[in-house]
């Protein structure tokens, strides 16, 4: 697997990166000096090109990107999983101050996690370090401490669940008559050796 990451840099840089991947002569180009250096934090430094410097950051992608390379143009094979970019600016653009780039690269992954990604459940944290204490004790063969909170807990969700559903309830069964025992699946009595009549008279 390849090592890759999204350069992203300002208009004017990039055509003066493309002009000095086309020439055929870098060594006779002014821009021949390529640089990228990172300060202590890992997520800020400064990309050089000639004798010019810009701000970079290191941003993480809300998602990952996978990249290919082809040998024949016919088939592709995955080269990398890409998660971050450097995004070059200008040297009056202020710093973002985030360390997760909020868009993706293509404009349908504009504001991605925002509108695509599944939001997270509002969980009370309180509530989950009691209902894990609890689980480990219940696993290690002891109870739980706070049983009447969970059934509490678990009653007032079902109300709501029950509130939020709007759903008839269910019709009640129609009550059973009584039903002799000695009746068989025909519905005929059972008859006993001396209850048989005699069918010749």
């Amino acid at each position: 697997m390849d090592e890759q990451f999204i350069l992203r840099v300002p208009p004017n840089v990039a055509e003066r990166i493309e002009r000095l991947l086309n020439e055929t002569d870098p060594s006779s180009s002014e821009d021949k000096l390529l640089d990228l250096t990172f300060n202590e934090d890992g997520r800020s430094g400064t990309f050089m090109i000639g004798n010019e410097q810009f701000p970079a950051s290191l941003l993480d992608l809300p998602c990952v990107v996978e990249s290919y390379k082809t040998y024949d143009d016919n088939s592709l094979i995955k080269a990398a999983d890409i998660g971050q970019m450097i995004m070059v600016r200008e040297s009056g653009d202020a710093a973002p101050d985030v360390i997760e780039y909020r868009h993706g690269l293509t404009p349908p992954m504009r504001d991605a996690r925002k509108r695509r990604f599944r939001r997270e459940p509002d969980l009370n944290p309180e509530l989950v370090s009691r209902v894990e204490k609890d689980l480990l004790k219940i696993m290690a063969g002891g109870t739980a401490e706070n049983l009447d909170i969970l059934k509490q807990a678990a009653e007032q969700e079902v109300e709501e669940n029950a509130r939020g559903a709007n759903k008839k309830p269910a019709p009640k069964p129609a009550p059973k008559h009584d039903v002799p025992e000695n009746l068989t699946n025909a519905g005929e009595p059972d008859r006993s050796d001396s209850e048989e009549s005699d069918d010749s008279v």
